[in-house]
């Protein structure tokens, strides 16, 4: 419907003498239903140019789209007989009313897709113009030998959120995560290690043992190098651990790289339980040890004193170290590779970003989510990489993420006051677990539910911001089963599910398979409510969540949806034998079920089969 209303407006604005130049056509919905189902600012973005007044160009317009109204009452093959009225509101709105008959089809027509309902294959996207086919999306990258902190929580619950919507888009997506196993929070930790070589787990330990006797010792590392810097001159522990960091990065001592290797294994394998529990598997794993050698060699050739191996000189030598001089683009200086040769984060990453589109050439976007502090730095890294190969950077973004805080303020793994993942979903698990005590489950689904109820509350949290903002967690509110929150999201779903199940005990047919629609068709209301029109716009949401890598998009609208189900359901009995519209609310309680089920897919977060 709102293609055909999109593509009348195009029509009748040539007739009134707008010079649309392939510019995209704003049709929204209206904040108040009572104003209509669509509306366009047509005629306000338009009217000065014809030197006409907002209202009366918005008169015109509805004139010509009332004449194409009537052609196809009269037999044409237009495309607008679900118009029920048009009409002119505010300095010059243009507002459609759908009638209400055609958005129970529509209704009908979402359960004949099923767990398909919203998703998009290719075609044209009215908010970034044609759809990427091929997407990379990395995200998370943790830190071997450091803890899962909620930072990295949070770029997960994102990063998993925008593959979903790209995937969801039609695009084949690739997640990639790059983990950190090399640098100087590792030679702080080995430094650390080799003094409590008795203390080292063994192998038969459960991992927990393991990743925290880790992040004890790069809390350890950590503090003696701090500590040793501030003295003049430096402490020894500075000079060990900086030698030590050659001496991983060389891989040129046995008993160092052994250290090495079991604690990234440990970190490692930890990742993984992780990223299971929260439903991310990645395709891809691009290592940071395997970057530094491509990185090295990139910036070297690219250098000033290279020249005859690249086509410009990207990169210039100072000090020993080589660096980006960034002052000439409005940006700042970075260094590449330091006075040591070693090449630095900023280098490694260069290695990577050439490797990714290497690795997949036929690479349409390539997304990289991180903590907003990078955001400079990647403004830097963005405009180098865009002189070493304009393809890269080109379909190469960014996306910056802001910080999840407490009442403790900002977080800090420096300090060894870091709150992990693990932590934070254990910490809400327990009260989750405290609110469904007198539900009678089971231990067993009691413990998977409040697993899934926890997560699912952490990721709404995170997921019904914009990307870039800040979040503050109120653990209380995060787990409510009313209001905002995801916990309600679900609840919504199950008991929608509890309904179809009695429908199912009484023989209420639904939307089970064609014959079945075909006969539900038979007897639609006259009136449909606020919950059909808001599914009808699901694919749009979802559409316009990944065009603007925007998840917040679907946490906000099914806010939205959940209270017209539940308001539906406070005021409609939607199972009953007597009643012949029975079989339709049957069908839309279940399309009402996969559309929660769909949009919370796209946020990460799962449905259980009761709450």
């Amino acid at each position: 419907m709102k293609e055909g209303i999109i593509e009348a407006l195009k029509q009748v604005s040539q007739k009134v003498g707008i010079d649309i130049k392939g510019a995209q056509i704003q049709l929204d919905y209206p904040e108040n239903p009572d104003h209509g189902d669509f509306s366009t600012n047509l005629a306000m973005a338009h009217a000065k140019s014809l030197k006409m007044a907002p209202k009366v160009l918005a008169e015109k317009l509805i004139t010509e789209l009332q004449n194409i109204v009537a052609k196809n009452s009269s037999g044409s093959n237009s495309a607008l007989n679900f118009i029920d009225s048009i009409t002119v509101a505010g300095p010059g709105f243009i507002n459609f009313k759908i009638k209400d008959q055609a958005i129970a089809k529509q209704i009908l027509e979402a359960a004949k897709k099923g767990s398909d309902y919203g998703k998009k294959v290719g075609g044209k996207n009215p908010a970034a113009g044609a759809v990427p086919q091929n997407v990379l999306v990395e995200h998370t990258d943790p830190n071997a030998f450091k803890a899962f902190h909620i930072g990295h929580l949070m770029a997960n619950a994102i990063g998993e959120s925008l593959s979903r919507l790209v995937e969801f888009s039609g695009a084949k997506t690739t997640r990639i995560c790059y983990p950190s196993d090399i640098g100087l929070h590792i030679a702080k930790s080995i430094w650390a290690m080799k003094k409590h070589v008795a203390e080292i787990p063994i192998d038969s330990a459960p991992i927990q043992m393991k990743t925290e006797f880790l992040g004890r010792m790069y809390v350890e590392g950590t503090q003696a190098y701090d500590a040793a810097a501030l003295t003049v001159p430096s402490g020894p522990a500075k000079a060990e651990i900086d030698a030590l960091n050659e001496v991983i990065y060389k891989k040129s001592d046995a008993g160092v790289n052994a250290f090495y290797e079991k604690g990234k294994a440990w970190s490692m394998e930890h990742f993984e339980l992780l990223y299971k529990r929260l439903g991310t598997k990645f395709d891809d794993y691009l290592y940071e040890s395997q970057m530094a050698s491509v990185g090295l060699e990139i910036v070297k050739k690219a250098s000033k004193s290279s020249l005859r191996f690249w086509k410009k000189n990207v990169f210039e030598e100072s000090e020993g170290a080589i660096v980006f001089k960034g002052e000439q683009y409005g940006l700042h200086t970075r260094v590449f590779i330091n006075s040591h040769s070693l090449p630095t984060y900023e280098g490694k990453e260069v290695g990577l970003n050439v490797t990714k589109f290497k690795k997949y050439p036929n690479t349409d976007r390539s997304i990289i989510i991180t903590a907003n502090e990078q955001n400079d730095y990647f403004k830097v890294l963005l405009k180098a990489l865009s002189l070493l190969d304009e393809n890269i950077a080109t379909k190469t973004r960014h996306i910056g993420h802001g910080m999840l805080r407490f009442a403790s303020g900002k977080m800090s793994s420096r300090t060894g006051k870091v709150i992990t993942a693990e932590a934070l979903i254990s910490d809400i698990r327990e009260l989750v677990q405290t609110k469904i005590a007198d539900r009678k489950f089971s231990k067993e689904e009691a413990d998977v539910l409040a697993d899934i109820i926890a997560i699912g509350a952490i990721k709404y949290t995170i997921l019904r911001q914009s990307v870039g903002s800040d979040v503050v967690f109120d653990s209380s509110a995060s787990i409510s089963f009313e209001g905002d929150s995801g916990p309600y999201l679900q609840y919504s779903a199950v008991r929608a599910g509890a309904v179809l199940e009695k429908a199912k005990q009484e023989g209420i047919g639904g939307a089970k398979n064609l014959s079945a629609l075909d006969t539900v068709a038979e007897n639609l209301p006259e009136k449909v409510s606020l919950l059909e029109k808001l599914i009808t716009r699901f694919p749009d949401i979802a559409e316009r969540a990944c065009a603007e890598y925007a998840p917040q998009h679907v946490a906000n609208y099914l806010i939205n949806l959940a209270g017209a189900f539940n308001s539906f359901y406070a005021q409609q009995q939607v199972v009953d034998a007597k009643d012949p519209l029975s079989p339709y609310y049957v069908t839309l309680t279940q399309v009402f079920r996969q559309t929660m089920i769909n949009g919370l897919w796209l946020l990460g977060i799962k449905v259980p089969e009761r709450m």
